[in-house]
């Protein structure tokens, strides 16, 4: 089974772009061309928030205009950049199944991997948050999971990974019952968050937390103290993660841009036996 993660796509109204430098729309454009050209195809594709820029109604449009391509279900958290009340009118309930009542949370169990989508928005604000009734939900379909493998996926990462900046709007409310969630269990094969605009892994209560690089521009690396944040044109990416039940998740960061190569392996004559 492959899972395709893609995240921060802050999708714009038509011709505009994001922070006034970012196409984002071109970007995911590509990156949905990207993925339907695969071969072997993604399974499904998860989008861990920040679908939109500003949550407006003419961005989840051309969203929906952007990944109406992709032949493979999509399912999708909200981010700090969305909004949940338009985002429920603009996007097809598929994309949400089962999602009801004041948060965009839900459990899907007709694939290989369950996967669990937790709503870690803050009405307003930049930081993450799982109060008492988001963290009942996760209890509740963890225990119905009968230890199958499974999959959680949400906006802010649940950890600090030294980008200052950033660490101040992780998930900050709630994390601690989170935590404690995550570690009683033995099923979980990755926590998958967006936000960083960055590759980062980390073990977390038992499990891997890994953060996906965003589809558009990326959060420039620095990890002094006193840096205040920018962005930066490093190449689009997204994660793959393929599971076997041998194997379990191995995640694969694929680049969107087109490079040079392929080329073959061709060895000089003069070192025989290398690879």
């Amino acid at each position: 089974m492959l899972i395709a993660q893609i995240t921060d796509l802050h999708v714009r109204p038509r011709g505009l772009p994001a922070y006034r430098v970012s196409e984002t729309n071109k970007m995911v454009a590509r990156a949905v061309a990207h993925l339907i050209a695969l071969d072997p195809r993604p399974d499904l594709v998860l989008i861990s928030g920040d679908l939109t820029d500003c949550g407006l109604a003419e961005e989840y449009e051309e969203l929906r205009g952007l990944l109406a391509r992709l032949p493979m279900p999509v399912y999708v958290v909200p981010g700090n950049h969305d909004r949940r009340e338009t985002m429920r009118e603009a996007l097809p309930a598929a994309w949400m199944p089962g999602a009801t009542g004041n948060f965009v949370q839900y459990s899907v169990e007709d694939h290989p991997v369950r996967l669990i989508a937790l709503d870690t928005l803050v009405a307003g604000a930049s930081h993450g948050a799982l109060c008492a009734q988001r963290l009942g939900f996760l209890e509740r379909a963890l225990a119905g999971g009968d230890g199958r493998p499974t999959l959680v996926f949400m906006h802010h990462p649940p950890f600090a990974c030294g980008l200052v900046h950033m660490d101040e709007i992780r998930l900050l409310e709630g994390e601690e019952e989170f935590r404690r969630l995550i570690g009683r269990e033995t099923c979980i094969e990755r926590i998958l968050c967006g936000h960083h605009h960055r590759p980062i892994l980390t073990r977390y209560a038992g499990t891997l937390a890994q953060i996906a690089p965003s589809v558009t521009h990326q959060v420039a690396f620095d990890l002094g103290p006193e840096h205040e944040g920018a962005l930066v044109f490093e190449p689009p990416a997204y994660l793959l993660h393929r599971y076997t039940p041998e194997t379990g998740i191995v995640s694969h960061m694929v680049y969107v841009e087109a490079f040079d190569g392929p080329y073959p392996f061709v060895l000089d004559a003069a070192y025989p036996g290398q690879h």
